[in-house]
């Protein structure tokens, strides 16, 4: 049986730089009246003395901190949170796990919000992102001329760590203002070229504000459509080309949050690119290969995608147990026995299956499955021009014949 839901006991209080006087009436009545207090020591340095009241910090791991709230569930809880709670904070993860009607949150402005007003940026033409526990090379996804990006700082050495890589992607050029203490008294603006990052002192709490200016204008930029170029991609020949893997990516058609299986992924470009369509998405590259492996996360990380998570193996083995896919991809291995079938009993309905098949086996084992299952059939024959001595003659790619299907019965 349920438990039935409780009426509000868990209050989550977004709480500034400026501290208990900026806090609402009602904001203030949550930390009062609460029996257990949870946040940072910077928080509590933000209150008043509160005699009686249970302090806990949060632990290490953080989600360890959240079971214990929700074994004292109903008790009566304040969690402080800096800004907005539901922006990169604590309160979208309690959110995940508590009705609405046992939540309380109370929101204080953003990092994001304070930022723009400081530098006069309209927030919906800011590309954001949290660097706080997570993988620098997010930021490679988000640059182009011309962006204006704001990252939440981990600590006083995320802006070197960003200058360092706006390096060595080429956007040595770009210009970085770190914002410190936004919204209390220490606030404090520091603004410099990365390439001539100086390392000065930095704060702990800070965001980081980039201007991003490529050092080179002939620096290739790759597109946030699919079908990057070739050139993009680090790989030992197994790779989709670029007019296939445009193709294939529109037959997958991801959707925000959804789940790709890349079954064969070779250097991983579908993958790739299927995560880069929208920071929400998430794909598995299944590969065996060793060498490939390697690359696989080479690309993930210089392409922006550092989360895309690498199988090592052979299908069908490595696919048991692997979480439950929206869509799957097989790029290779198709002949293999069972793969077919545990993919497409795999997909849940209205899950999507595209095959890519070169060899005459491999077309043998698509022109069955879709026969018993239905979809649709198509052939790919691109052709490039390339240099015949001092003329261009075309030069044909091996073609393709892919297979299209949505899971209904």
């Amino acid at each position: 049986m349920d438990t039935p839901s409780l009426t509000p006991w868990l209050s989550i209080v977004g709480i500034s730089e400026e501290g208990w006087l900026a806090l609402t009436p009602i904001a203030q009545q949550c930390i009062l009246q609460a029996d257990i207090l949870v946040g940072s020591d910077r928080h509590f340095d933000l209150l008043p003395s509160l005699p009686g009241v249970e302090q806990w910090r949060w632990g290490s791991p953080f989600s360890a901190t959240i079971t214990q709230i929700l074994e004292r569930r109903g008790q009566s809880i304040c969690v402080l949170a800096s800004g907005d709670p539901m922006c990169y904070g604590v309160g979208s993860l309690l959110a995940q796990r508590l009705p609405l009607t046992e939540l309380q949150i109370l929101p204080a402005p953003s990092a994001f919000s304070l930022a723009c007003s400081r530098l006069g940026w309209a927030l919906p033409e800011v590309e954001t992102l949290s660097l706080c526990g997570r993988d620098p090379a997010l930021l490679n996804a988000l640059l182009y001329p011309g962006a204006k990006i704001l990252a939440l700082s981990a600590d006083r050495s995320t802006p070197a760590t960003i200058a360092e890589q706006l390096c060595q992607q080429g956007w040595g050029s770009s210009r970085l203002t770190i914002l410190e203490h936004l919204g209390g008294p220490k606030e404090r603006k520091i603004s410099e070229i990365a390439e001539h990052w100086s390392q000065p002192t930095i704060a702990s709490l800070n965001t980081v504000a980039i201007e991003c200016h490529a050092r080179d204008r002939d620096l290739i930029v790759p597109p946030r459509l699919t079908g990057l170029p070739d050139a993009a991609y680090h790989h030992d020949g197994q790779l989709t080309k670029r007019e296939v893997r445009a193709i294939t990516l529109a037959a997958l058609a991801p959707l925000p949050g959804q789940l790709l299986w890349d079954v064969g992924a070779g250097c991983g470009s579908i993958g790739i690119e299927w995560m880069r369509s929208d920071r929400r998405c998430r794909a598995i590259a299944i590969e065996q290969h060793p060498q490939r492996l390697q690359i696989i996360t080479q690309n993930a990380i210089a392409l922006g995608v550092p989360n895309l998570q690498v199988v090592a193996g052979s299908a069908p083995a490595t696919l048991s147990g692997l979480p439950q896919p929206d869509a799957i991809f097989i790029g290779g291995g198709v002949t293999a026995p069972g793969v077919l079938d545990q993919c497409w009993q795999a997909l849940p309905m209205g899950g999507r299956l595209v095959v890519n098949a070169v060899t005459l086996e491999s077309e043998q084992v698509v022109l069955a499955g879709q026969q018993r299952w239905g979809g649709d059939l198509i052939r790919v024959a691109v052709q490039r021009a390339e240099p015949i001595g001092r003329f261009l003659g075309w030069k044909s790619l091996a073609p393709i014949t892919q297979w299209t299907v949505k899971k209904t019965a």
